[in-house]
């Protein structure tokens, strides 16, 4: 991507030749990808296969959390970030009747269930005012079975929540292109036609701060109008 980025430390939170061979192949990809959508649709092959085997991701992983960005015990696991901070791979644990705030990502992703079965909800902004408010529209409602996986390319798909509907927590799978834990977004209540911003964090590794996440989160406060 053009432009010049702040540089890190990649990290693997999980030892395994599985995931780092899909790693290189998901950068290889994008590397050589003309658009978002040209790359999303070369990295839907080593997607479906990382989440067919189910051998690769240790059972920490797959555990919800006491405390959590996202609230209700929902585990936000770190399992591989770019040193520049242009891919994250996570897991995402929701108990048995849980469900995430809504919420959007604006960033482009696949996102795939590793275990267990989940009801997303589907959003799109029909209105925002000046004074912070946003009104959401439901345009689809999904049940997720484990394999399943869909795309994120904003603004489409971007807005959802999801719920576990299985007897055990579902083990969701996010393959983003920002470092998706760390970046400030937004969470919506369409209740109350509100939305703030939000940053989920990670259950098991920091965020760095520095002025590129205070600049990342006046975007966020910015609504259009």
């Amino acid at each position: 991507m053009p432009g010049a980025r702040e540089t890190f430390q990649e990290e693997y939170f999980i030892q395994s030749d599985l995931l780092r061979g899909f790693v290189r192949e998901i950068r290889d990809i994008a590397a050589g990808a003309a658009t978002p959508a040209a790359a999303l649709g070369s990295m839907r092959g080593p997607f479906r296969r990382l989440l067919a085997d189910q051998a690769w991701l240790p059972e920490k992983f797959r555990l919800p959390a006491e405390k959590s960005g996202m609230g209700g015990g929902i585990g936000t696991w770190l399992l591989y970030r770019a040193a520049d901070r242009s891919l994250s791979l996570s897991s995402l644990v929701v108990v048995p009747g849980a469900v995430t705030p809504v919420h959007d990502h604006l960033a482009w992703g696949l996102v795939g269930l590793y275990a267990g079965t989940q009801e997303e909800c589907v959003y799109r902004e029909t209105r925002t005012t000046e004074d912070g408010r946003c009104e959401l529209e439901l345009v689809a409602t999904r049940q997720l079975s484990t394999g399943d996986f869909y795309e994120l390319l904003p603004p489409e798909n971007d807005i959802h929540s999801v719920r576990t509907t299985s007897r055990i927590p579902s083990v969701s799978l996010h393959l983003l292109g920002r470092d998706i834990g760390c970046v400030w977004r937004h969470q919506y209540q369409p209740e109350h036609n509100t939305v703030r911003p939000f940053r989920s964090g990670y259950t098991n590794a920091p965020c760095e701060e520095g002025p590129h996440r205070d600049l990342n989160k006046q975007q966020a406060l910015r609504r259009p109008s």
